[in-house]
């Protein structure tokens, strides 16, 4: 298992964000919306604290999402895990042994269909799924794909996680801090 049983997966979005994080004892992370020229400092920060890091790819600013943005994020900034829509990037995260987390946009039974077919060519670590779903849906992904699933986008309440944990989720990813700060003793 991935993640060393932490199921709640802060993404960090400001500096702020990153402050309240340190103050936790939750050790992984994800980086959103943050610039490339900050990102090598960033991590090495969080690293020097004992923390580990996922970044996800499509959503730094003045990065190439493609396999050389995850070259360029193994080699230089050390990150411990990659999350992407992309096929590619998440082979070279495989490849260059990083945690690879596939995102999967789910709107209705088409884009479902075509989204496993993509994670069964892939092979990610794990499958991200959003908008956060729950029920009969997670147990259907979880017997398509040979990974852990995590629910993200769109939590906004402690029962939402836990309706996502009990229908099968490994986890969660979420960037509100007041579900996750303080939260580590939880799930």
């Amino acid at each position: 298992m991935f993640f060393d049983g932490q199921k709640r997966l802060p993404a960090l979005a400001n500096f702020n964000m990153i402050k309240q994080f340190l103050k936790t004892d939750i050790v992984y992370c994800i980086l959103v919306d943050f610039q490339l020229a900050e990102l090598a400092e960033i991590i090495s920060d969080l690293k020097s604290h004992g923390r580990k890091v996922l970044v996800h790819a499509d959503m730094i600013k003045g990065l190439s999402a493609d396999e050389y943005g995850a070259i360029y994020l193994i080699q230089n900034c050390h990150v411990d895990g990659i999350i992407s829509i992309k096929p590619k990037v998440i082979s070279i995260a495989k490849k260059r042994k990083v945690i690879a987390m596939q995102r999967i946009f789910l709107k209705d039974s088409i884009s479902l269909k075509r989204s496993l077919e993509v994670v069964e060519n892939a092979l990610p670590d794990c499958l991200e799924i959003l908008p956060a779903v729950s029920g009969p849906l997670i147990k259907t992904i979880k017997e398509k794909v040979n990974c852990e699933v995590f629910c993200g986008g769109l939590i906004s309440s402690e029962k939402q996680i836990q309706d996502c944990l009990d229908s099968g989720a490994s986890g969660i990813t979420v960037s509100d801090p007041t579900l996750w700060i303080n939260k580590s003793h939880l799930n």
